[in-house]
């Protein structure tokens, strides 16, 4: 008999779980721990957080705040793109709608931000890590889509 395997999609990627029956499924996924998936999610988010701070002077600034964006050409940016960016350079690149439209109003930017998050959900580019919690993430997706678009993009101007 062949093997039976399980592909569980996460914002990061794939969790695959083999076994050569159903038993043997059921016994390895009641090894998981109930948090796995979210611990593995803040665990990569440190791992890519903190080096991209110091690259990016001329971008954005931290402050005891958070992160607040220094562009001399704010038009250049979408809203969601400032969004994007104010997640992108928070600590576990996460933080509350209430804090970001904060930061980008210290960023001298207004905008509706839980209207442009909605958007970004839709997109894939950001999600809540917890369900029920206030914290928005920027998804493995929507760091892909600022370390290739909008870096870039900012870069040229």
């Amino acid at each position: 008999m062949g093997k039976i395997q399980i592909e569980i999609k996460t914002s990061f990627g794939k969790i695959i779980v083999e076994g050569s029956s159903v038993g043997d499924l059921m016994d390895a996924l009641e090894t998981f721990p109930e948090n796995l998936v979210s611990s593995l999610e803040k665990t990569i988010s440190k791992i890519a957080g903190h080096e991209r701070e110091k690259k990016f002077n001329e971008i954005v600034r931290q402050t005891e705040n958070g992160p607040i964006l220094t562009l001399k050409n704010k038009e250049a940016l979408t809203h969601c793109e400032a969004i994007g960016l104010i997640l992108y350079f928070s600590k576990n690149r996460s933080n509350r709608s209430s804090q970001i439209r904060r930061l980008l109003e210290y960023s001298g930017m207004k905008t509706q931000v839980s209207s442009r998050l909605n958007e970004m959900v839709k997109r894939g580019l950001v999600f809540k890590l917890n369900v029920g919690s206030p914290d928005w993430t920027l998804s493995p997706k929507g760091e892909q889509w600022i370390e290739g678009k909008v870096l870039p993009k900012l870069r040229g101007n």
